[in-house]
């Protein structure tokens, strides 16, 4: 019989076991569920509410419960429905009537908001050392890179010149926002709902504190029935979790366009890159463009729990099962893209030459073209016109801005001297926007200094 079955007159029917059971996607939870009714526990033989004798046999017989999972010698029942069943049956099985005390002053409801929120916030733990691995791989790319000039793209189209090390760094600051963000999500699930019972609370004189520290929480909820009906914590981790993948894919996206033919940039490692069934000359990018699919599982994860939810009225309801694999699915995707993203990021060639020649290319200079004419006294509107009649010029020609004689200059400004030739060199471009953020290699400099100190921060 099952451990709620005093009411039921028959057994459940075995495809409503198979329908019901969350076992095969919960039993990830062993070691939360097992931790935090171990705490639970501590604190009722604490207080008195039952012997002190009884809570420490359930205390060590609990661990030894979680020994022998992780040494693979526990199989799960589907008739037990869940983790949190699971391991009760184990314990009443091993020192009978004793181990049904373990039960006093909770329910489900509580337990299972209480264990996702704790495995949740190891999780995060991962995923913030996975970020970090992350940042410090895009910081030795970039200091390697401060001088390697490529073209700044807006709307795919070549705009102005930047460095290698300008560009990664722009993705240091996003992966930052990532790891700030699940700091902030942690938070909020930081917060132990274990006392809310079902919906109500509880007679008992629980200690809701001492469980709280015990199992490191900052807090304990302050209405029971929002304690036990509360998922805000995994949609918000689900959407940070859809932004990360949000920057990874937007980098997968740049890393396929740059190890295209047509663009030269880089080479990917042959250990990060797949081949073709067919066509034996074929490098695919394979790592990037899957990153770039899964994408779309993440988000898929976060809709999925924003729909659940929707509808639900306070407090507990059987749809709030869902969240689990919804908010598992999305974790696990981002564990995976992230490590692999590293390394292929890591190992890839940089191709500095054709970077150099596409910035020279598409008149990536011709905004400080303009800049040079207004610091000669031309208002700048009538600067960038100018501008634009020398590039159709030079379109006509074939021709790029540097290539201009001065003869071809004076025709088009007589305040143009020999000095325009420094002033529009792409390492004149890049190293005088020397603004806070900007491409300029002391800017840059200042970038990667700062971002060392951020990694160097205790922030798991």
């Amino acid at each position: 019989m099952k451990l709620w079955g005093g009411r039921f007159s028959k057994n459940t029917d075995e495809l409503m076991d198979d329908f019901n059971s969350s076992i095969h996607f919960d039993s990830r939870m062993y070691r939360q569920d097992i931790l935090g009714s171990a705490a639970h526990v501590k604190m009722l033989g604490s207080c008195g509410i039952i012997a002190q004798n009884d809570a420490e046999l359930i205390y060590k017989t609990l661990f030894e419960i979680l020994e022998d999972i992780e040494n693979g010698k526990v199989e799960y029942e589907v008739s037990a429905e869940d983790i949190h069943m699971n391991i009760e049956t184990l314990l009443i099985n091993r020192i009978g009537n004793v181990g049904k005390q373990l039960h006093t002053g909770r329910s489900r409801n509580d337990q299972v908001a209480l264990d996702i929120r704790m495995y949740l916030k190891d999780e995060i733990i991962t995923l913030k050392t996975m970020l970090k691995n992350l940042l410090e791989v895009l910081l030795r790319i970039s200091e390697e890179n401060l001088d390697t000039i490529m073209p700044g793209y807006t709307h795919l189209q070549k705009a102005q010149p930047i460095t290698l090390a300008h560009h990664h760094m722009a993705y240091f600051q996003m992966f930052k926002r990532d790891i700030e963000r699940l700091n902030d999500c942690t938070k909020r699930m930081n917060i132990m709902p274990l006392g809310s019972g079902a919906l109500a609370g509880t007679t008992y004189p629980l200690n809701r504190q001492m469980v709280a520290s015990e199992l490191g929480f900052d807090s304990v909820t302050s209405n029971s029935l929002d304690g036990v009906s509360d998922r805000d914590f995994a949609i918000e981790l689900a959407s940070c979790l859809s932004i990360i993948m949000m920057h990874l894919s937007r980098f997968s996206e740049e890393i396929i366009l740059w190890c295209t033919e047509e663009f030269s940039f880089i080479e990917l490692d042959d250990a990060y890159s797949t081949g073709s069934s067919i066509m034996p000359q074929k490098k695919n990018p394979d790592v990037a463009e899957l990153v770039r699919g899964k994408t779309g599982r993440v988000y898929g994860s976060l809709l999925s729990l924003l729909t659940v939810m929707k509808g639900l009225p306070l407090a507990y309801n059987k749809d709030m099962q869902e969240d689990k694999e919804a908010i598992f699915n999305a974790v696990d995707t981002v564990k995976l893209c992230l490590p692999i993203f590293t390394k292929m990021l890591d190992t890839m060639k940089i191709n500095k030459e054709s970077m150099y020649n596409a910035a020279r290319g598409g008149f990536t200079n011709a905004t400080d073209m303009a800049d040079y004419l207004v610091k000669k006294g031309i208002p700048f509107r009538d600067s960038h016109e100018i501008i634009g009649r020398m590039v159709t010029y030079c379109l006509g020609k074939n021709i790029s801005i540097d290539d201009m004689s001065m003869d071809e200059f004076k025709t088009f400004s007589d305040l143009i001297e020999n000095d325009v030739y420094t002033a529009i060199n792409l390492t004149t471009c890049v190293n005088e926007r020397k603004i806070t953020g900007g491409p300029a290699k002391e800017s840059v400099i200042e970038q990667i200094k700062i971002g060392k100190e951020y990694i160097s921060c205790d922030f798991l």
